[in-house]
């Protein structure tokens, strides 16, 4: 970064005002994420299945190792920082001088960097211990107990580029740039599809290149976002100034927020942890069933949680508390929309789907069969696992980090509980269950909240607008429950037929599914949010 900084009365590069820009439509934005993260996870579904036909169930060690960088980077980076950075950023650039948003971004940098940069260090030199916390049941197998802490050495600086990664994109949604940090990820996937296909073949142990894939992708990502951040003149030289007034506000806000937006990702760790002594392969189940369930999570929920919170804190900075509540119920209601269907797909089509996408190389039917009953209990709870992705920025555009880790904490407590009752019965699945069950009372309990304080008020015309969606999705699982078929003959088709067969569901599904609310009147007006 090589800017200097620059004088008092400098001003942004026109592309930078945000007055110069007119002001986008919330469906617009969010449809723009969606796309971008759409291939994204398509990517990332195409690299799982190359990463199973090559690995199988046999990859657990690589999943511990990526997940415990790729967890610390949801919780602080995409998770505490975002949430802490943005709102403050947004109030820089609606209050402050153009001088003074650059000093925060050259301050936060460097504080962050350097911190970012003495964790790495720590955990490379603590890398051969990490596995007794993360995945303590891999110390009766020696080697897979060492290869676990070996691949840790080197996935473990993906934290420091991906986190870094995260704080440009943060810079590029305050500014209404939200497709370069939503196609960035879409590099990772690429990266891990090179490396299995391309660099495993150098390596004694093949799941060392993907190790290296994940380092690779790391330094990738925040190379590519760097000259987008230039052009909006806002690419200045880090300092280390932790006393910087909007510094010091992020690192309040932060500590709060590490529990209240992440409590999700922690849940899927104790998961990790506890399979971890359960059948071996469990891992890997919990892996591919949490990535396909993430799929509609990340091109709906995420997308639409990224749009508003700057929409949000804008809102809130102008004290527009009327404009801050219709823009929660807009998201609360494409939520509803979007998130039933999805939720029934998976739950009726678990066991298509995973034999269509991952029922080649190495992986089994025994090993469908385990994937199908985890994918049905995180299904389960894909709802409440959306609905957190866009009440969780009610409180943080706010800048309240408080009631959101009370929240967390207790859901934290609820998914234990449910852990240590449901893992006996059900095993792996019964951590997934376990999640999902949490993931209501979280949801439940950030909304309980903000309806309290008048912040999320309902608008006009729910009953109507919950009344064509149950409909439409009654009309969707019949459409599914007749064309699946059997579940045993997904196993016994070859791959093209399962494609062809399963596009064909996919296909009818979303035409039945929105022919059906449009019969009963509900029309893309109806869907509209407030431009920003």
């Amino acid at each position: 970064m090589s800017e200097p900084m620059p004088e008092p009365n400098s001003e942004l590069k026109p592309e930078a005002r945000s007055e110069a820009r007119p002001k986008t439509s919330l469906v617009k934005s969010s449809s723009i994420v969606s796309i971008m993260t759409l291939l994204s996870r398509v990517l990332g579904l195409v690299r799982d299945v190359v990463v199973a036909q090559y690995f199988g169930a046999r990859a657990d060690a690589f999943f511990v190792a990526f997940k415990i960088p790729n967890f610390l980077r949801r919780l602080f980076a995409e998770g505490a920082f975002s949430v802490a950075f943005v709102p403050v950023l947004s109030e820089y650039k609606s209050q402050r001088s153009v001088a003074e948003v650059k000093l925060l971004i050259a301050s936060v940098s460097g504080v962050l960097g350097l911190a970012l940069f003495l964790v790495t260090i720590l955990a490379l030199l603590l890398a051969p211990w990490l596995p007794y916390v993360f995945a303590p049941g891999f110390s009766g197998d020696a080697e897979k107990f060492a290869l676990t802490g070996n691949l840790l050495r080197i996935t473990f600086p993906y934290l420091l580029f991906i986190s870094l990664t995260a704080f440009a994109g943060s810079i590029l949604n305050a500014y209404g740039r939200f497709a370069i940090p939503a196609f960035t990820p879409v590099l990772l996937n690429v990266c891990l599809i090179f490396s299995t296909l391309v660099m495993t073949s150098w390596f004694i142990e093949p799941l060392y290149a993907l190790a290296w894939g994940v380092f690779m992708a790391g330094a990738l990502q925040l190379l590519f976002q760097l000259p987008f951040i230039a052009r909006l003149g806002l690419l200045v030289r880090p300092t280390y100034q932790p006393k910087q007034e909007g510094v010091g506000r992020i690192l309040k806000l932060m500590g709060p927020a590490l529990f209240g937006v992440s409590v999700s990702q922690i849940n899927l760790l104790l998961d990790t942890l506890l399979a971890s002594f359960l059948e071996p392969g469990s891992v890997s189940w919990l892996y591919y069933s949490d990535r396909l369930n993430n799929l509609p999570l990340g091109i709906f929920a995420i997308a639409i949680g990224v749009v508003i919170l700057p929409a949000l804190s804008k809102k809130h900075a102008e004290n527009n508390s009327n404009h801050f509540a219709q823009t929660l119920d807009w998201a609360a209601r494409m939520i509803f929309l979007l998130a039933l269907p999805a939720a029934l797909a998976l739950v009726v089509l678990a066991t298509p789907l995973m034999a269509t996408i991952f029922f080649h190389g190495e992986i089994t039917p025994y090993d469908i069969g385990k994937m199908t009953l985890s994918l049905q209990a995180y299904g389960i709870g894909l709802f409440a696992f959306m609905l957190i992705k866009v009440l969780a920025p009610g409180y943080y555009a706010r800048q309240d980090t408080k009631t959101p880790v009370k929240i967390g904490i207790q859901a934290m407590v609820v998914n234990m509980v449910l852990n240590l009752a449901l893992v006996g019965p059900f095993q792996h699945a019964g951590l997934a269950l376990a999640t999902s069950l949490s993931a209501f009372f979280n949801a439940y309990m950030l909304y309980r909240g903000l309806k309290a304080t008048g912040h999320y008020k309902a608008q006009p015309g729910w009953l109507g607008f919950a009344f064509k969606v149950l409909i439409a999705n009654v009309a969707l699982f019949v459409v599914m429950y007749f064309m699946m078929g059997d579940a045993q003959q997904w196993l016994e088709w070859g791959t093209w037929q399962r494609i062809g067969w399963m596009s064909a569901i996919v296909g009818a599904g979303i035409g039945v599914y929105f022919v059906t609310l449009v019969v009963f009147g509900l029309r893309p007006r109806h869907l509209k949010g407030a431009r920003f």
